[in-house]
């Protein structure tokens, strides 16, 4: 057998973080190449599948390789709960590009103009994941891939086509940008083939994105109350467009 650390020591600069057992329980799930995972205690790590995962219960016994628990840590920024860790080969661009790029869509495509927090482009993945989205894409200069948006992701990147754009590249198909001065979402029916977007958590839309913009659109908010979290935003906005209706 190679050895677990000469592979992830070679491979570690050009693959992606798995970090913890969930994330590498959906990258598996939804089809990643994993070339080296490792854990700490590989009899509660198959124990966890057993519970939580049995459908990829036998792929995760053939992948994982237990470590010394100095090892593992050696290899993630934080020790991960579950003392679970490994690395998956990054999708190809091409195919994400085109992906989004395909239409007729049965499912919108999430814009995240300039985030900011990792770990709120993090929950978006995962939000657009569960609801079934076409993809994720961000603009400016956070990396949608770094190892931190993968965590706060849970390893559902692999779920859906996640890639960074400049605005002028952003998918085909009416862009609907949440705004608080636009129209009620309420009274709107979301295409299916909608790209949403949504600001920066800071500064908000963009000039550029604004100038793109079909649609402009605001979530029902109490009088008085700032604003949404991006990802709650995000969620509102994808239930709606789930529901169907105007």
């Amino acid at each position: 057998m190679t050895d677990p650390v000469t592979v992830w020591r070679r491979l570690a600069g050009s693959t992606v973080l798995l970090d913890g057992f969930h994330a590498l329980k959906h990258a598996v799930r939804f089809g990643a190449e994993v070339p080296v995972a490792v854990t700490a205690d590989r009899a509660a790590t198959l124990a966890l599948a057993d519970e939580l995962a049995p459908d990829v219960r036998d792929a995760l016994a053939g992948l994982l390789t237990e470590v010394p628990h100095e090892t593992y840590a050696s290899f993630v920024p934080r020790p991960h709960p579950t003392a679970v860790a490994a690395l998956a080969v990054r999708p190809s661009r091409a195919s994400h590009l085109e992906r989004l790029a395909r239409t007729p869509r049965t499912a919108p495509v999430v814009v995240l103009d300039n985030p900011r927090n990792l770990g709120n482009a993090g929950a978006v993945i995962r939000l657009a994941a569960g609801f079934g989205a076409t993809g994720v894409v961000t603009t400016g200069t956070v990396d949608p891939w770094h190892p931190t948006v993968v965590r706060g992701g849970a390893g559902l990147h692999f779920a859906t086509a996640v890639e960074r754009l400049e605005v002028s590249d952003l998918p085909p198909g009416p862009l609907f940008a949440l705004d608080p001065e636009g129209d009620d979402i309420r009274a709107v029916k979301l295409p299916d083939d909608a790209v949403l977007a949504f600001g920066s958590e800071r500064t908000g839309l963009s000039p550029e994105l604004r100038a793109r913009a079909d649609h402009f659109l605001s979530l029902p908010m109490r009088p008085q109350v700032s604003s949404y979290n991006l990802a709650t935003s995000v969620a509102m906005t994808l239930y709606h467009w789930s529901c169907g209706v105007a």
